[in-house]
């Protein structure tokens, strides 16, 4: 990482909207070289996607409010684009870097992003959204850490560590793309892979504690993360603060991200850190070494077991995640100063998902319709009124059990807008859902169908705000979202298949209030391309 470098191959027009968009907060500076490259996570050679040479890519930290510039330079192939997970964008979906509101950078050329991690701390990832590229790379760690003004609800530990799981495969990122592009469904995965390794190593001392930030990076599965003989003391989930409750393991679905505290309390010797996949007939495993230091002692006993129950015990433990309400998160006011079970709901909307066939196809829909991704990014289209783009609320607010469609569905709401979403899962698939540019309060997880008496369940006092949500099999799962921050945003499947093959639409929030206390103008450094082409910021 190089932090206040020089900035290459940006105009002097971009150095002024950069520098006049945020004042006071500190910049970090990025260079990110993407090329191919060998590696070998699962004992096989395989190409592999690198950012400045590096599988994972580099890992980012920074403080709440800090400035981001990520200088990309695409020396593949085919169009990279990269988004920040769980990074809300605020006022600035033009940096999203999803492709409905970025091109994709072509080969041989660049894009500098610019955004502000503004009001948030946390355990973040990134990752590229083209194509497959997820499977061969390119992803990393961004971690945000409090301001020091701003005190977090525990001691500051002795270390921290950064564990990127996920599910792998040795196949290509090409070969999977082709095979979903004639309609097939990926098979299981090979391997899990932790820190794009298979044995990671992690040392610390006896008696101290040590913050494990870990995120499941991965592709289609759910994991169980679990240390041998030590506690996992839960205290975040995905920037926000939680009760601090004690656990043996944790499931951690396709997106998500949480931090535990490990108090090094045991005898010293060397311990098995263990992922195993859930909710799936065949069960992969992968583990890593937790070393206490200065001992020779090594690992001993069989590799600690995942939880025996599947759907129901995940459940019950999903509803113990609940916000600390008086912990201070990325600003000086509690978490709980915000009573979100009060607020009037203007607008309620149940999404379900489904694995349709179309044109003898398999595709994956959201309430029948399957989102086909546009040559011209939605946020260009709007803004622009590029006719023949979008499809105005044409995916349906309730489900539907008609013959699913493809489209290119965006849904309109007013900012500030406080709405509920119901994830309906009518599959014997894990689901996880991810919205862009927000958090939101997860109210309540269900067996069977939603109905409007489910509400009496509902936790509407602390319940936890995540960016990405799990739904069980044949369950449901209800957030609210605060739609306070102006944009043009996803909304889609973390489970990277079904994004592609059409689980997602967009969402605009929206104002006709022009303002830049609402949201910033379209970057003078922007992309274009489809019909978009031409065009000038």
């Amino acid at each position: 990482m190089k932090v206040f470098s020089l900035l290459s191959n940006v105009s002097f027009l971009l150095l002024l909207f950069i520098f006049s968009a945020v004042s006071d907060d500190p910049y970090r500076f990025f260079t990110w070289t993407v090329t191919y490259g060998p590696i070998s996570p699962l004992g096989t050679q395989q190409q592999g996607i690198l950012i400045n040479g590096q599988f994972p890519g580099p890992r980012i930290d920074c403080v709440t409010n800090d400035n981001i510039i990520v200088n990309v330079i695409n020396k593949l192939d085919e169009p990279f684009l990269i988004t920040w997970n769980g990074i809300k964008q605020r006022k600035n979906s033009w940096q999203d870097g999803v492709l409905g509101t970025n091109c994709p950078i072509p080969p041989n050329s660049n894009y500098t992003y610019k955004f502000q991690t503004k009001d948030q701390i946390g355990t973040f990832t990134y990752f590229p959204t083209v194509g497959m590229q997820r499977a061969a790379g390119g992803f990393g760690a961004l971690n945000v850490y409090q301001r020091p003004q701003i005190p977090v609800p525990y001691s500051t530990p002795d270390g921290d560590f950064t564990l990127l799981i996920g599910d792998w495969y040795k196949a290509s990122h090409k070969v999977l793309k082709q095979r979903l592009d004639m309609g097939r469904s990926l098979f299981f995965p090979d391997g899990l892979l932790i820190n794009g390794v298979q044995w990671p190593y992690f040392a610390g001392n006896a008696g101290k504690t040590y913050l494990f930030r870990v995120s499941n990076v991965g592709l289609t599965t759910s994991i169980n993360f679990r240390i041998q003989s030590h506690l996992l003391k839960l205290v975040e989930v995905e920037g926000t603060h939680t009760l601090q409750s004690i656990y043996d393991s944790l499931d951690i679905h396709v997106g998500q991200s949480l931090t535990v505290l490990v108090t090094l309390d045991q005898q010293p010797k060397d311990y098995y850190i263990v992922a195993s996949t859930r909710f799936a007939r065949k069960v992969l495993t992968q583990t890593a070494v937790l070393h206490y230091a200065g001992s020779s002692a090594p690992l001993s006993g069989p590799v600690p077991p995942g939880p025996r129950n599947q759907i129901h015990w995940s459940m019950r433990q999903a509803r113990t995640f609940r916000w600390n309400l008086t912990a201070s998160a990325a600003r000086p006011n509690p978490q709980g100063s915000y009573h979100y079970g009060t607020i009037f709901k203007q607008r309620s909307i149940i999404l379900s998902n489904s694995a349709p066939v179309i044109a003898s196809k398999q595709r994956f829909a959201v309430n029948g319709v399957s989102f086909v991704i546009p040559d011209t990014p939605l946020k260009l289209a709007d803004k622009y009124n590029i006719a023949n783009v979008i499809s105005w609320d044409s995916t349906p607010i309730n489900p539907t059990n008609g013959q699913a469609v493809l489209g290119t569905p965006v849904l309109r709401f007013n900012l500030h807008d406080f709405i509920e979403i119901v994830f309906q899962n009518t599959e014997y698939q894990m689901q996880s859902w991810h919205l862009d540019g927000y958090d939101f309060w997860v109210v309540g997880y269900g067996s069977g169908m939603w109905t409007e008496a489910s509400r009496k369940i509902y936790n509407l006092a602390d319940a936890v705000t995540r960016h990405t949500v799990q739904v069980y099999p044949k369950g449901w799962s209800a957030i609210l979202v605060s739609l306070d921050n102006q944009g043009m945003w996803n909304i889609r499947s973390s489970m990277w298949a079904r994004q592609y093959l059409g689980q997602q639409f967009y969402m605009r929030v929206w104002t006709s209030e022009k303002s830049y206390s609402n949201e910033y103008d379209i970057p003078p450094n922007a992309l274009f391309c489809g019909k978009a082409v031409g065009m000038h910021a």
